[in-house]
C-alpha cells in the first residue's frame, strides 16, 4: 500500500507539473515539448529529485504516447495520397539519407569509434523523430498546409528505412550470419508490404470494423487496434510507430475524422509522458564531456535537414515560405535516435562514450526542432520582406 501511494503521489505530481508546463508554454506562445523535457531532467537520473516509483508505467505510456502521435498522423491522408507521396519523393528520400547520415559516421570515426560504431552514428544522425514532428505540426496548425504533405513523405521514407536498417543493425551487434540479416530484412519487407496492400486495396473494410455509432465502443475499437497492430509490427521486427501510421492510413472518411477528434486528447496526455521520460532517462552529467562534439553535429545537421525539406519542396513546387517551413519541421530527432544508441550500448558492441554523445545530441535537437519549426515562418516572413525593399539600381541590379 506504501509504494502503491507513493507512486499515485509521484504520478499525480508529474501530470500537475506537465499541464503547468503546458501552460506555461502556451503562454509564451512556444511548443510544450521542450519544457517536458527539461522537466523530465530535473526529475530523471541525476536529477534534482529522482522519481523511481513510476518506471513501469511511464515506459510503457510513452510507448503508447508515439504510438497515438503516429496514428493520428496517418489519420490525416489516404493511402492513395501516401503512395503518391512516396512516389514523388522518394529522390528527396535518398537526399536525406546521403545528408544527414554522413556527418554521424564521419564523428564516429573521427573519435575511434571504428566501422560500427560509424554505422549505428549514422542511424542516430539520420532518423527525424516522427513524434516529435506530428506533435509540432498539430500544435502549430500545419497539418492542413501544403508543404505537409512533403514532410510526411519523407518521415514515411525514413520509418521504412528503420525498418531495414534495424534488422540489420541488431545483426551486426550480435554477430549474426549475412543470411541471418537478409531474413531478418526480408520479413520485414513482407511485414510492410502487406500492411500497405491491405491499406490501399481494402482501406474501407477496416474503418467499417472499427466505426461504431457509440463513442465508448469505438474509443475502445481504435485504440485497441491500434496498440494490437503496432505490437505485432514490433514483433515482425518492424517498428511500431510504421504499424499505427499505416492503420491510421487504412481508416478513412468520417470515421478517420471522428477517430481525430475522439482519440486527440488521449494522444496529448501519452505524448506528453514521452517527452518527460526521455528526459527522465538522460543523466545530466553524462552530457558536459561530449557536448561539444554535440553541438557540433546539431549545427550540421540541422543545415543538411532544412536543406533535405527545402529541396524536397521545391520539387513539389512549393514557395520560399513552404520549403523553409519543411526544413525546419524535419530538425527534431528523438525516439528512434535513442532506441538506436541503447541497441548498440546494450550489446557492449561500441564505446559507452557513444552512448553519451547520443543523448547530449538527441536532447539539442529535441529541444531546437520545436523551436525551429515555431520561429521559421517570421524569420523567413522577415527576410522577405527586406529583399523587398531592397532599391533596384537603373540596369536592374541591386
Amino acid at each position: 500500500m506504501e509504494h502503491t501511494a507513493l507512486s499515485l503521489i509521484q504520478l499525480g505530481a508529474v501530470f500537475f507539473a506537465l499541464g503547468v508546463l503546458g501552460r506555461l508554454a502556451g503562454k509564451i506562445g512556444m511548443s510544450p515539448i521542450p519544457l517536458y523535457l527539461i522537466g523530465g531532467l530535473a526529475f530523471g537520473q541525476g536529477g534534482v529529485i529522482p522519481l523511481g516509483d513510476i518506471d513501469g508505467f511511464t515506459e510503457l505510456a510513452s510507448e503508447i504516447g508515439v504510438v497515438l502521435l503516429l496514428l493520428l498522423l496517418g489519420l490525416e491522408y489516404s493511402a492513395a495520397e501516401l503512395v503518391t507521396g512516396l512516389r514523388r519523393s522518394w529522390m528527396a528520400g535518398l537526399v536525406d539519407v546521403v545528408l544527414n547520415a554522413l556527418p554521424g559516421a564521419a564523428v564516429a570515426l573521427i573519435l575511434g569509434w571504428g566501422p560500427i560504431g560509424a554505422f549505428v552514428m549514422a542511424g542516430i544522425t539520420y532518423i527525424s523523430s516522427s513524434g516529435i514532428v506530428a506533435k509540432v505540426l498539430g500544435d502549430l496548425g500545419r497539418l492542413g498546409n501544403r508543404e505537409t504533405p512533403v514532410v510526411l513523405s519523407i518521415l514515411v521514407f525514413e520509418d521504412l528505412i528503420m525498418a531495414l536498417y534495424l534488422p540489420i543493425l541488431t545483426a551486426v551487434l550480435g554477430g549474426i550470419s549475412f543470411l541471418g540479416g537478409l531474413e531478418a530484412v526480408g520479413i520485414s519487407l513482407a511485414v510492410i508490404s502487406v500492411v500497405l496492400v491491405v491499406a490501399v486495396k481494402y482501406g474501407r473494410y477496416v474503418s467499417a470494423i472499427v466505426d461504431s455509432e457509440d463513442r465508448e465502443v469505438f474509443l475502445l475499437k481504435v485504440f485497441g487496434a491500434a496498440l494490437l497492430v503496432a505490437g505485432l509490427a514490433s514483433a515482425m521486427q518492424v517498428s511500431a510507430a510504421v504499424g499505427a501510421f499505416l492503420l491510421g492510413i487504412a481508416i478513412s472518411g468520417s470515421t478517420a475524422e471522428n477517430a481525430t477528434r475522439l482519440l486527440e486528447p488521449l494522444r496529448d496526455l501519452f505524448a506528453a509522458v514521452f517527452f518527460v521520460v526521455f528526459g527522465l532517462n538522460t543523466d545530466p552529467r553524462s552530457i558536459p564531456p561530449v557536448l561539444g562534439w554535440a553541438i557540433v553535429l546539431a549545427v550540421v545537421t540541422t543545415l543538411t535537414k532544412v536543406a533535405t525539406g527545402w529541396w524536397a519542396a521545391r520539387r513539389a513546387g512549393m514557395g520560399k515560405l513552404g520549403r523553409a517551413r519543411a526544413g525546419a519541421a524535419l530538425v527534431a530527432r528523438g525516439e528512434f535516435s535513442i532506441v538506436i544508441a541503447g541497441l548498440a550500448v546494450s550489446a557492449g558492441a561500441v564505446e559507452g562514450e557513444l552512448a553519451a554523445l547520443a543523448t547530449a545530441y538527441v536532447l539539442l535537437m529535441a529541444v531546437l526542432g520545436p523551436v525551429a519549426a515555431r520561429v521559421v515562418e517570421p524569420v523567413a516572413r522577415t527576410l522577405q520582406r527586406r529583399a523587398s525593399r531592397v532599391p533596384r539600381a537603373a540596369d536592374g541590379t541591386y
